[in-house]
């Protein structure tokens, strides 16, 4: 079994070493020191820029799985709600058959969202059987002796990037890892932390897709934490940097496309009315001109009921003669 999974991850290992090895050489050239912290510690951070980058169709893919698993949430909601209480066999079959059908006729996938994550993982692991292998001297793609000398030379604040806090060779070591495994765990809770309270609808809250979710939220942090003991350095710094980027990529996502009836949605609405009350103010123009809104009908105003004229008695010089 280890050997299978040696050899599927060794494809991996090579695109992962490639890309260090590239960037070390570029940053080489314009200056970096072969052998200093900074060159490999950007080559690790390239790792990330390429790999988020050859994943931007994917991240794509996930925005749109996610609003559209937002718009159908009422009629999920209508089948969850027609078979409550039922828990026999043929009623769950038939809940699982329309939610399927439902699936199938939005061309939603729920699974869609966790694509960018599991694609990265065979990465993080890539990453990590590299790292180790620098740290114990195996060669691997294109890394030769002089460059695994120098990789293992590197430091990040004076602890080596092939680092854990169980193998330390450092005593800063002790001092770093724990200051990154805290902001990984704390950047990863960010970023889930993010996408479930600004660009979720209250249906999409309401739903049994957004309570394991939830339950996610706390517990892949936490597991982060307790393994991120046996994590190198340079790993920790990958997914620090992950998911910082994760957190920028999907701020601005969530600014200009929100989910429908999200939180997000109305910041942006209120925003544009902000900005189109300010145009308003100098062009002359209404608000909702400006923003393609249809003008609102002002009401008319009541007619004021006719007051009846009181018939008044003439004088009695004015009679004519006979009259009472």
């Amino acid at each position: 079994m280890g050997d299978f999974f040696a050899s599927l991850l060794f494809p991996i290992e090579w695109f992962v070493a490639w890309v260090m090895v590239t960037a070390h050489a570029g940053l080489t050239a314009i200056g970096f020191a072969s052998d200093g912290g900074p060159a490999w510690t950007l080559s690790i951070i390239a790792v990330v820029l390429v790999v988020r980058t050859l994943l931007i169709p994917l991240f794509v893919r996930q925005i749109k799985a996610s609003r559209a698993m937002q718009i159908i949430q009422p009629e999920l909601k209508k089948i969850q709600d027609k078979y409550k209480g039922r828990s026999d066999q043929a009623s769950r079959e038939a809940m699982t058959k329309e939610t399927m059908e439902l699936y199938r006729s939005s061309k939603t996938n729920p699974f869609a969202s966790c694509l960018p994550i599991l694609v990265q993982l065979p990465i993080f692991f890539g990453l990590f059987r590299v790292l180790n292998r620098l740290r114990t001297g195996g060669e691997i793609g294109p890394f030769n002796d002089a460059l695994i000398a120098e990789a293992q030379q590197a430091r990040f604040f004076g602890a080596p990037l092939s680092d854990t806090m169980l193998t330390a060779t450092s005593p800063w070591t002790y001092v770093v890892a724990p200051v990154l495994v805290v902001i990984m765990t704390v950047s990863q809770f960010y970023v889930q932390r993010m996408l479930m309270t600004k660009n979720m609808s209250p249906a999409a809250m309401d739903s049994p897709f957004f309570k394991q979710q939830k339950m996610l939220l706390y517990v892949l942090p936490l597991v982060f934490a307790v393994s991120g003991v046996g994590f190198a350095i340079g790993l920790v710094l990958y997914w620090c940097t992950t998911n910082i980027y994760s957190a920028v990529q999907q701020t601005i996502v969530i600014r200009s496309l929100p989910a429908p009836g999200s939180p997000a949605e109305k910041e942006l609405e209120a925003r544009r009315r902000r900005k189109a009350e300010r145009k308003a103010a100098r062009t002359g123009k209404s608000v909702e001109e400006i923003l393609g809104l249809p003008e609102p009908v002002e009401d008319a105003e009541p007619a004021a009921p006719a007051k009846r004229v009181q018939p008044r008695k003439q004088p009695r010089s004015k009679r004519k003669p006979g009259a009472a």
